[in-house]
This record gives structure tokens, C-alpha cells and sequence, in this order.
């Protein structure tokens, strides 16, 4: 099993479970609060399958908060996502206030169906919870010849997690950005990350394991840099990525998923859209293309401090390749998991 790639300065040690292990139990904590079998299988192997990846911040923690927002009501239980034609001809998925991980993946799936049809389609993603990691959506749409682009937000109000370049106070949602398209011999190219320093879930992870964050991501409620999470929750903010061009960014996702696709509910407001690079170029020619860039960006000289240049969705295919199966999950969040089967008598 190859160590997790974490950004979490952890105080306690890891369990290493069996990814499959951890998906049943996801689903059955699910199952128990009423999500449908097959979505609660969806979100099981969706989470276990970001953990494998080493995306921490997306893995089997997050059943933690899906249980306790669908115990307060905040995630409707019992509904499957459905894709709507407006009167205006847009393409809508609508959640049905449920988790959102189902309603991402019959985006990606109506998206990249109308995209074979038409060569190019936008679809709104509405009324539904954290819509899981994007990547695996954009990795597996990319394996099928796709170029994919998606972004969201528009929930400001309720989700203020990161100060503007500037201020000091939390004002915009992580309000990610995901792009993905075929690549060279060692798969899909894909871009997902949040336009702040660490995204949200990064923050959560840290709570739940009792761990320190990375330096220079987050600011106390005084606008003083903190390691610790809990001053995050007490009114601090994470910082934007890259200054004013990861501010820029969410702004864009926030136009987008509000000012474009009307109020948010649940959680975000996401707007994706689905090429088919074959009406531009044939698999095979692109994929040599792609491969020549991408072997000679490889081969540059690493800077000190690197151990090579990397190229993005990459590192998440290998470590789940290396992983044999197995996540390794502090110990404290593993408890925090038994604790809550206890409580739903599982």
C-alpha cells in the first residue's frame, strides 16, 4: 500500500481498511437514512474510490457530513436526480435536495450523450448537496473521447468559506473549477481543484482527524494566518489560490452559478459543458499529439525540492494503482465513523 498523499499534519496514526470494506460500510450508514440502494452504492464507491485516489478532503469522511445534514433535513433522502428540458431549451439535472454526487454523474452521463449527438452541450446542475470529486467524473468522460468543462457556485450566502484577495473576511464559496480531456499513453489530463488554497473538505478532514493545515491557507477570524482548524469555523476564512487570479476565479464560478442559473439551493449552482474532440480531431491523432507534449513536460529538469514534473490526474491514477486496495484513514475519523453506526444501530 503506498502512503496517503495528505496535506493534513495528522497527530494521531492511520488504519489501513479495505476500500471495498469502506464503501459497504458508506452505503449502509446511507441505506440506514434512507438513501435508495443504488445511490447509496453510487456515494459508497464514489467516496472510496477518492480515497483510493488519495483525495482525502473527498474520501469516506465525508459520509460524516452527509449523515448529520440529512439528520437535520438539510439533504432530502428517497429521491433520484432527473434531467429536465426548460421551456427556453436549456438542458437542467435536478437533484431533488438529495446528495449530489447521483445527480453529477447523470450530468456527466446526459452531457457527454448529448455532446455524441450534437458535438457540444451545456447542462445547469441544480438543487442538490456536495457533489463529490469532480475529477473522477471529468476522468472517466475524457476516457470516452470528451473534453469537459465545469464550474458552480451562487450559494455565497450560506457557504462563505473564502476571503476575497484583500479582505479579510470570508465572503465566496471554494467554488471549484474541473476540466478534462483525453491525453497521451498514460490517460485523461484533468484539472480539478477549488479556487482557494485547500479546498473546504481539506478543513472538515482536519477537524474530524484532530490534525494541524498546511502554512499560509487559512486566516482566524482576525485575519491572522492559523493552522488550526477550528479557527476556520469560529469565523475565519481560507485564503484564495494564487491571490487575485483564484479570486478571480470564484467570482467567475459565483456569476455563473448565481447571476446566470438563478438562486442556489442545497448547495451550488453548477454549469457543465461536454465536446466531443472527435468532431476536431480522430482519437488517435490527438492522443499522439497530447502524448508528445505531455512525455516532453515530464522530462523537464525537476526544480529543487521536486522529485519530477507531474501532470495533472496522473498522480491520482497511480496512487490508487499503488494503494492495493486499501485506504489508510486516521484513526480518529474511523472512530467518529464507528460512533455514528453505533448511534444508527448498525
Amino acid at each position: 500500500m503506498k502512503g496517503a498523499i495528505s496535506k493534513l499534519e495528522l497527530r494521531g496514526a492511520r488504519v489501513a481498511i479495505p476500500a471495498t470494506g469502506a464503501a459497504s460500510r458508506v452505503a449502509t450508514i446511507l441505506r440506514v437514512l434512507g438513501l435508495s440502494e443504488n445511490a447509496a452504492w453510487q456515494v459508497g464507491d464514489h467516496l472510496a474510490d477518492a480515497s483510493l485516489c488519495g483525495i482525502e478532503s473527498h474520501g469516506v469522511m465525508r459520509v460524516l457530513q452527509y449523515a448529520a445534514q440529512i439528520r437535520t433535513g438539510e439533504l432530502a433522502v428517497g429521491v433520484d436526480p432527473v434531467v429536465r428540458n426548460t421551456e427556453t431549451g436549456a438542458y437542467e439535472i435536478d437533484g431533488g435536495g438529495g446528495i449530489g454526487i447521483p445527480a453529477m454523474q447523470l450530468a456527466f452521463d446526459e452531457g457527454c450523450r448529448l455532446a455524441a449527438i450534437n458535438g457540444i452541450a451545456a447542462l445547469a446542475v441544480r438543487n442538490c448537496g456536495h457533489t463529490g470529486r469532480h475529477g473522477a467524473f471529468a476522468d472517466r468522460a475524457a476516457e470516452m473521447g470528451f473534453l469537459t468543462f465545469l464550474t458552480g457556485g451562487g450559494n455565497r450566502k450560506k457557504w462563505r468559506q473564502v476571503a476575497p484577495h484583500g479582505g479579510a473576511r470570508a465572503m465566496l464559496p471554494t467554488n471549484p473549477w474541473c476540466i478534462g480531456i483525453p491525453g497521451g499513453a498514460l490517460g485523461p489530463v484533468v484539472l480539478d481543484f477549488a479556487t482557494s488554497k485547500i479546498a473546504g473538505g481539506w478543513v472538515y478532514a482536519a477537524q474530524s482527524a484532530g490534525a494541524l493545515l498546511p502554512e499560509g491557507c487559512v486566516i482566524d477570524r482576525e485575519g491572522r494566518p492559523t493552522r488550526n482548524p477550528d479557527d476556520y469555523f469560529n469565523g475565519g476564512a481560507i485564503l484564495p489560490a494564487g491571490g487575485h487570479k483564484g479570486f478571480a476565479l470564484a467570482l467567475m464560478g459565483e456569476l455563473i452559478g448565481e447571476a446566470l442559473l438563478g438562486p442556489a439551493t442545497a448547495e451550488c449552482n453548477w454549469l457543465l459543458i461536454a465536446i466531443d474532440t472527435q468532431r476536431y480531431r480522430s482519437s488517435p491523432h490527438m492522443s499522439a499529439v497530447a502524448e508528445a507534449i505531455l512525455d516532453e513536460l515530464r522530462n523537464c529538469p525537476p526544480a529543487p525540492g521536486f522529485e519530477r514534473v507531474e501532470i495533472p490526474g496522473e498522480r491520482e491514477r497511480a496512487h490508487r494503482a499503488a494503494a492495493n486496495g486499501l485506504i489508510a484513514i486516521p484513526e480518529a475519523t474511523l472512530a467518529q465513523i464507528a460512533e455514528l453506526e453505533a448511534s444508527l444501530r448498525i
